[in-house]
């Protein structure tokens, strides 16, 4: 049964580019060691030695968490999407410290999202 595994920006350089792979598999887990088969240096991004997903690594089936289903076991269906989600860390301080300082704007984020 086909899936659409969906990668995001920061993974694509690990998977040829794409955005998009199509693959099947029953469940969740063999659809992302078919992944890292077929992609290998996505692997270290997304699982563990073990074969485990990452704790910094969401995956979604359907925007549904696995973590909130049967994780790496969890069916996938004809047409299911698989959504990878790396944790995003990082950032500057601003050095902003007591009641002067300003938040983000929240134009800014919504211009961003194009709403």
């Amino acid at each position: 049964m086909s899936v659409k595994v969906m990668i995001p920006s920061a993974l694509r350089q690990f998977a040829g580019g794409q955005d998009t792979i199509e693959l099947d598999g029953p469940d969740v887990g063999s659809v992302l060691q078919k992944l890292t088969e077929g992609y290998p240096d996505l692997k270290p991004h997304l699982l563990g030695d073990d074969g485990t997903l990452r704790n910094f690594v969401n995956v979604f089936v359907n925007d549904e968490n696995i973590r909130d289903m049967q994780k790496q076991d969890t069916p996938l269906g004809i047409g299911d999407e698989v959504l990878i989600v790396p944790a995003v860390a990082g950032g500057k301080e601003s050095g902003c410290r007591g009641s002067g300082c300003r938040g983000l704007d929240p134009s800014a984020v919504t211009s961003a999202h194009g709403a």
